[in-house]
């Protein structure tokens, strides 16, 4: 809410939005959101299967899951024509959000 004293800021600093620009940046966040999720998965399925937690079957399953979840995320970032390098958000003094591995 503006005060009273406060001018209504010129068209220039406003975001122009783009119907196809705004549905590209929205599919980045998510995707970005998605490859975060992920990689924790892997992470997590990795750190089982050194400690010896998963029968043969399952460490199978999870492996042949991660690979389909790796090829349907590369065929999202090729329909909304994205890159590995546009889901990694900089999040300033934190770094990049997604692992580099």
């Amino acid at each position: 809410m503006r005060s009273a004293n406060e001018r209504p800021r010129p068209a220039a600093h406003r975001v122009a939005l783009d119907p196809e620009t705004v549905g590209r940046d929205l599919a980045s966040l998510v995707l970005a959101v998605v490859e975060l999720l992920r990689q924790l998965m892997e992470r997590q399925a990795l750190r089982r299967v050194d400690q010896g937690d998963l029968s043969d079957d399952q460490v199978e399953r999870i492996g042949l899951t991660l690979m389909a979840l790796e090829d349907r995320m590369a065929e999202l970032r090729e329909r909304f024509d994205l890159t590995p390098e546009d889901l990694n958000i900089d999040l300033g003094p934190l770094g990049p959000l997604l692992s580099s591995d």
